[in-house]
């Protein structure tokens, strides 16, 4: 008995300790946008092209150099370009070091290929608009990044000049319409 009460004490005390500090991560929805339609001009040296979609428009796609099949595309062809966009963010401590790095991933597959990346950086917050609801971050060498916030907890959470670890996990796959 004496022993269940000290286990029910132990996991109430990190509980307790635990959630304060998940507070302190935020996930933000998945944000998928995927383009279609027909290449209209590609730059081979500038590594993009631009995509006439159905309805029209036209969409530029930057395809990073690590991407290796980007000299198979040619003007005409059907392509479909899926950007996925994962954002996490935590509230940095006091005297924290910043951080600022970037990781790549490649993988191809038949007539597409997709590329990930991983950006984790330190930034300040430097607006915050409730009535949009939204937040705004700039980081290093004038990166500057806004972003709908779903859940209106996290602004009594934050204040303009706050620093932030943010981690933003994209991945870009493009592929050819058969």
């Amino acid at each position: 008995m004496k022993r269940d009460t000290t286990t029910l004490a132990v996991s109430a005390l990190f509980l307790a300790v635990a959630l304060p500090c998940l507070a302190q991560v935020k996930e933000l929805p998945t944000q998928t946008t995927t383009v279609a339609g027909t290449i209209e001009t590609i730059d081979q040296g500038k590594r993009a092209m631009n995509i006439k979609t159905a309805d029209g428009k036209f969409v530029s796609v930057n395809v990073p150099e690590s991407v290796t099949r980007f000299d198979e595309f040619r003007v005409g062809d059907r392509v479909s370009a899926t950007y996925n966009n994962n954002v996490i963010v935590r509230v940095k401590p006091p005297g924290e070091l910043p951080v600022d790095t970037i990781d790549t991933a490649d993988s191809k597959t038949g007539s597409s290929g997709t590329q990930a990346l991983v950006r984790r950086m330190t930034a300040s917050i430097v607006s915050i608009d409730r009535a949009a609801s939204s937040i705004s971050f700039e980081g290093p060498n004038g990166w500057k990044y806004s972003r709908r916030v779903v859940d209106p907890e996290v602004f009594a959470q934050v204040k303009v000049g706050d620093r932030v670890d943010i981690v933003w996990n994209t991945d870009l796959t493009v592929a050819k319409a058969s």
